[in-house]
């Protein structure tokens, strides 16, 4: 696959969860991240004259934590000359109290533990041997949190093995366990949602992903390991925003917070809540070798999906029908300068689409959505979970470097897409 190739990503594009190693029927296989087997890459953001991507080689597995970090003010002084110094340069002023109660996790482990519930996957696969083809059966265990006091949960596609199993078995609080449902899952995004057939169960307090700032105080509820450590609670911070995670074969996973988590195998799709016990982000990813290096869904992205799942208890995907790269993707692989500072560069339009019949066209740049900004394909695909068949957008675009705007009428994603 050459470089081209790697960047370029369209509304349909799923990962390759990899292969995974099996074990025998006793055993609990640790589950890792959706591409557990590949060597990964994180992906440093970057403004458009700063450097494109930065490849650090590192393996993932699943799971993140959050994190309590004290908090403290820091002041610089600078000496100007010889012969004294001027008043110190104070940094923004940012009032901290220090008398605060520093075991908020306490808190947050109280309110929200109930909440969390350990995944086991089953599945059965045929392996190769010296003896032939053979039936192998294997486990699998991660996490989840409940949104809905009906039975939705909230957990990784990886945990549910992309959709790939045999059985599922959900662990509650009170020790009982349920047979989990598959309503909905998608690789691109790693998120799933399950349905168990329970009712009157507690529920997690949503926040919003939107609104953290780096080095904020988190904490993380999970299964590590094993479920025999069941709902085991971490703190850390919030180490940076916005970030993103590019594969061996260029399937990118963004945005993403990036937490300090001591990550544990069996963390993924677990919760990682905010100082106040709300759900910021879903665990979901770390590098193995460096330590204080987690990612985390942010809750946002999921928002409009559990919102219509609940609601309508499915999820149909509408599609505009394009293949896109954005806007730095595009100018470093062909080096070719576009006259958009961000965006997505339409590399085909699918015929009879909603894109087709709008009238846009390949080299055009898509720059939002009903007001939203679109900055890459993903960004473009987690925006149209909030839309249902029939309904109208409006496409903000730029054609040669001038703005312009074509209305479309959303249509459900066909099954060949």
């Amino acid at each position: 696959m050459d470089y081209n190739d790697k960047n370029q990503f369209n509304e349909n594009y799923n990962f390759n969860s990899g292969s995974h190693n099996d074990f025998n029927d006793d055993q609990h296989r640790n589950v890792n991240f959706v591409m557990r087997d590949y060597e990964v890459e994180p992906i440093k953001k970057r403004g458009r004259k700063k450097t494109f991507f930065g490849y650090v080689a590192v393996a993932l597995i699943a799971a993140i934590i959050g994190g309590l970090s004290s908090g403290y003010f820091v002041y610089s002084q600078l000496n100007v000359n010889q012969s004294g110094a001027e008043k110190p340069i104070m940094a923004q002023d940012v009032n901290i109290n220090l008398t605060d109660d520093v075991y908020f996790a306490v808190a947050v482990a109280e309110k929200s533990q109930k909440t969390v519930v350990g995944i086991t996957t089953q599945t059965t696969k045929q392996v190769n041997t010296w003896f032939g083809p053979q039936t192998q059966r294997s486990q699998s265990m991660g996490s989840g949190f409940i949104v809905d006091s009906n039975g939705y949960i909230v957990t990784n596609s990886h945990v549910i093995e992309d959709g790939k199993y045999e059985k599922i078995t959900v662990s509650l609080i009170d020790g009982s366990i349920e047979v989990g449902e598959v309503l909905w899952y998608d690789k691109s995004l790693d998120l799933a949602v399950v349905k168990i057939n329970r009712t009157n169960l507690p529920v997690v307090e949503l926040g919003d992903s939107d609104t953290l700032m780096v080095g904020e105080p988190v904490v993380a509820i999970g299964n590590p390991m094993t479920l025999d450590l069941e709902r085991t609670v971490t703190q850390g911070i919030i180490s940076g925003l916005n970030r993103a995670i590019i594969f061996d074969n260029g399937t990118v996973i963004e945005p993403l917070l990036q937490t300090d988590a001591s990550i544990n195998e069996g963390n993924s799709g677990g919760p990682l809540f905010n100082a106040k016990g709300q759900v910021i982000g879903i665990n979901t990813a770390k590098i193995k070798t460096a330590e204080g290096l987690g990612f985390s869904i942010p809750i946002n992205t999921a928002k409009p999906i559990i919102d219509r799942i609940i609601k309508e208890g499915k999820l149909t995907t509408v599609y505009v029908g394009i293949s896109g790269v954005e806007v730095e993707t595009y100018e470093t692989a062909l080096g070719i300068e576009v006259q958009a500072e961000y965006g997505v560069v339409i590399a085909e339009v699918i015929k009879d689409s909603p894109a087709a019949i709008s009238g846009l066209q390949v080299g055009d740049v898509i720059i939002a959505i009903d007001g939203s900004k679109i900055t890459s394909m993903q960004e473009l695909k987690i925006k149209l979970y909030e839309y249902k068949d029939g309904d109208n957008a409006e496409i903000t675009f730029l054609r040669n470097g001038n703005e312009q705007k074509a209305s479309l009428t959303l249509k459900t994603k066909p099954a060949n897409l």
